[in-house]
């Protein structure tokens, strides 16, 4: 096997957030009191979360302010009044831990490579959040190294967060890593900046209008297992 290492982002790649992330605000919404929300208006919420996180890897805002500043924005935009936006988050969060969703067969996938090649999780996702999806998915067992922006204190895809992760691999050239992720302003930038070779999990086909090199572009997880053979 060519790769040594594999680094796994877990939001959009191997579970599916926007599952998760629409049970969350409709779950919050009924819990505060707040009616009206449909699709189109869980729509607008997904923009307004994008352009926060994005923000945040640019170095534009903090990790704080993108998870209560992205429902105060929403909020405004939507007319919609809330008590206590931080409570909203705070339970929010609990949520995203507590309902997960598998993406294709992420788990089965993991646990196949297990013990083939390192793996590891490399995420910019809440600890609270993160750390019981993994437990709870079992994806977690499955992984020799997790990597939570929260408690690196960088975000992806500034090199400082994937200095820990290095370390972990030491001895591995970076282009024997390779980076598997559905964002390319944090995963696959991420991947660039440490010269690792990167994976862009695309199920939705876009194209990369970006400068970001990409050297695999895949529709499904398990084009992974025939990248890494």
């Amino acid at each position: 096997m060519y790769y040594q290492a594999i680094l796994w982002d877990v939001d959009g790649t191997l579970l599916d957030f926007e599952k998760s992330e629409r049970h969350g605000i409709l779950s919050c919404m009924e819990e505060f009191g707040i009616e009206g929300c449909d699709d189109a208006m869980l729509g607008r919420y997904a923009e307004v979360n994008r352009a926060c996180w994005e923000a945040l890897e640019r170095g534009e805002m903090t990790k704080p302010e993108v998870l209560v500043g992205r429902f105060h924005r929403f909020f405004a935009q939507e007319g919609i009044t809330c008590s206590d936006v931080k409570a909203f988050n705070d339970s929010y969060q609990r949520k995203l831990g507590e309902i997960f969703f598998e993406n294709e067969d992420s788990v089965a996938l993991c646990k196949k490579l297990h013990g083939k090649i390192c793996q590891c999780v490399i995420t910019n996702g809440t600890v609270e959040a993160q750390r019981e999806k993994l437990k709870g998915s079992g994806l977690g067992q499955y992984m020799d190294g997790i990597f939570i922006s929260d408690e690196i204190g960088v975000e992806k895809p500034n090199i400082g967060f994937f200095r820990p992760v290095l370390e972990l691999l030491k001895g591995i050239e970076p282009n024997r890593i390779l980076v598997v992720g559905d964002s390319l302003t944090s995963d696959m930038r991420g991947g660039n900046n440490i010269g690792a070779k990167c994976c862009w999990y695309n199920p939705k086909k876009k194209k990369n209008t970006t400068e970001v090199h990409i050297d695999y572009d895949i529709s499904k997880l398990c084009d992974v297992e025939k990248i890494l053979k």
